[in-house]
């Protein structure tokens, strides 16, 4: 979500990927044959919107590869009130990119993986940490967690999931390993976990990723 301040002190709350997308209830992958589908699509774009997903260089994918959601419309937001740098980031290439990284499938449903900037590189592959955090969600001993790339001398990003337990329950490393394992692909299989009491959060409850990976590079040592 883009938040504009007013010159007047209040602001103007934008979410391009919430409200610019019609319902997707009539989409395949939503009916009862489909249900075990990982990630439900979205949606299509709104009346008057366009929508393209792009590379890092600007260029539109294919149907159904990765890259950064981008939209364009007479309504979407002219920028952030007093920070040029930050306009300019966001409407590069003429379209406003949204930060979310996801696909368009074949026919023309768009489906939201993960935040870019929590999307991990590993051993040249792009891992969204939404998808495993769902995972380990499902474990019936975890409470909350956090996955994010720590810096590795070979996999430049290693996986690595931060584990807060329920209380009174139990869990290894190992057997968190072993259940992730039988649910994903094996380049997506955390590396490590590390567990915590607490996961740092700011006010409306989100986990501070930043600060939890300041934190966990101390706590990991690849080379031992």
């Amino acid at each position: 979500m883009a938040i504009i301040t007013r010159p007047d002190g209040g602001v103007y709350s934008h979410s391009p990927c919430a409200d610019r997308f019609s319902s997707a209830q009539d989409h395949p992958a939503n009916s009862v044959r489909n249900a075990t589908a990982q990630k439900a699509p979205v949606g299509k774009p709104g009346i008057n919107v366009e929508m393209a997903v792009l590379d890092d260089d600007g260029r539109e994918v294919k149907r159904g590869e990765l890259g950064e959601i981008v939209l364009r419309s007479s309504h979407t937001m002219q920028g952030y009130y007093n920070n040029p740098e930050r306009t300019h980031e966001a409407f590069r290439y003429g379209w406003y990119h949204t930060g979310d990284v996801g696909f368009i499938d074949s026919q023309g449903y768009l489906t939201v993986v993960d935040r870019k900037k929590d999307m991990i590189k590993s051993g040249g592959e792009n891992i969204a940490s939404r998808e495993i955090e769902d995972v380990l969600y499902t474990h019936p001993a975890v409470l909350e967690c956090a996955v994010l790339g720590l810096p590795h001398p070979y996999w430049i990003e290693a996986v690595t999931a931060v584990v807060v337990l329920r209380d009174e329950m139990t869990a290894s490393a190992e057997e968190l390993r072993d259940f992730c394992r039988a649910r994903l692909a094996g380049y997506k299989v955390p590396k490590a976990f590390l567990f915590h009491t607490h996961l740092p959060k700011n006010a409306s409850g989100k986990v501070l990723k930043a600060q939890l990976k300041s934190i966990c590079e101390c706590q990991v040592n690849w080379l031992e």
